[in-house]
């Protein structure tokens, strides 16, 4: 059936979370639960950093950026997820082109900016005395600028490729959002060139970024086992496990769902609600418990003894 001749479709239905049919009220309360805490936990980030000088640094600008990011990538999915659960389960072709793109934009700056993190670390700790010359704020500017713009066109890339295809028929996408493997399962036309330049670029990008955070962080292991003090060396272990941990959170689950393209959708939206949801909550807190200075600054906001 050509495009012509394809009925145009104006809404897709969203499958939400599956095997969940009888736990909606539950369900509806521990989203808006983790929805709340993420904003509210990102959001303290953001003015701890901004109320303390001391913490005008690189390495919390990008903490800043990250926290913008997080609650950003909850409010793509998180708000439709809630109002899917318990009322209308469509999603309009123009919102989920807009879904699919901004999670893809969001997701794949996070993923560069992981990438930046590692190298702030490296410097830190690896070239201590360049440190001010090689992360000046101009620097840091530019970085930021370049995770944001690269990730746009990334995004609209993916975006463009999927949206091309006619969709005619069936339009319950198996998914609690738009991404692109699920939907596009629903084209009626050939997706292996999309598919593998899917499983391509994402692919690309994401090994990219994780080699380069490796080589980082394989330097910074070599400096921090020359250090002859104890103290010194998990100090500098607690600064970096912060990154480390995120960076596995965010990695794994991203590598099981979009390296597989033709797994099964209901364990890739299990997979994804765990980065999509749980990832953007567990940031700030990750953060917080392990950084002293950030712990101090949270504490005299709050006023906690």
């Amino acid at each position: 059936m050509s495009r012509n001749d394809s009925v145009v479709l104006t809404e897709f239905i969203l499958q939400g979370i599956p095997h969940t049919e009888s736990l909606e009220l539950p369900l509806f309360c521990f989203f808006c639960l983790i929805y709340i805490l993420t904003l509210v936990g990102n959001s303290l980030i953001i003015i701890a950093v901004k109320e303390k000088p001391a913490l005008h640094t690189p390495m919390y600008f990008f903490l800043v950026n990250l926290s913008i990011l997080d609650m950003c990538l909850s409010s793509v999915t998180l708000p439709k997820l809630l109002a899917n659960i318990l009322f209308v389960k469509t999603i309009s072709f123009r919102e989920c082109v807009c879904q699919l793109y901004f999670f893809h934009f969001l997701a794949s700056c996070e993923c560069f900016l992981y990438t930046v993190m590692a190298y702030d670390r490296y410097v830190a700790i690896c070239r201590p005395l360049h440190y001010s010359s090689l992360l000046s704020w101009k620097v840091c500017m530019g970085f930021a600028f370049g995770c944001w713009l690269i990730a746009s066109l990334h995004s609209m890339s993916h975006t463009v490729l999927t949206f091309l295809l006619p969709y005619c028929h069936h339009n319950r996408i198996d998914h609690f959002f738009c991404d692109i493997i699920p939907i596009l399962k629903l084209a009626c036309a050939d997706t292996t060139v999309n598919k593998t330049v899917t499983l391509a670029n994402i692919g690309t990008v994401a090994l990219l970024c994780f080699i380069l955070i490796l080589t980082s962080y394989v330097h910074i292991l070599i400096a921090i086992m020359k250090k002859k003090s104890l103290k010194a060396r998990k100090k500098t272990f607690s600064t970096c496990g912060s990154h480390v941990t995120v960076v596995m959170l965010f990695y794994v689950p991203c590598v099981l769902i979009y390296m597989r393209p033709d797994s099964s959708s209901s364990g890739n939206s299990s997979i994804a609600v765990f980065y999509t949801l749980l990832t953007p909550v567990l940031n700030p807190i990750i953060y917080s418990l392990r950084n002293q200075e950030v712990k101090t600054v949270l504490r005299k906001m709050l006023k906690i003894n």
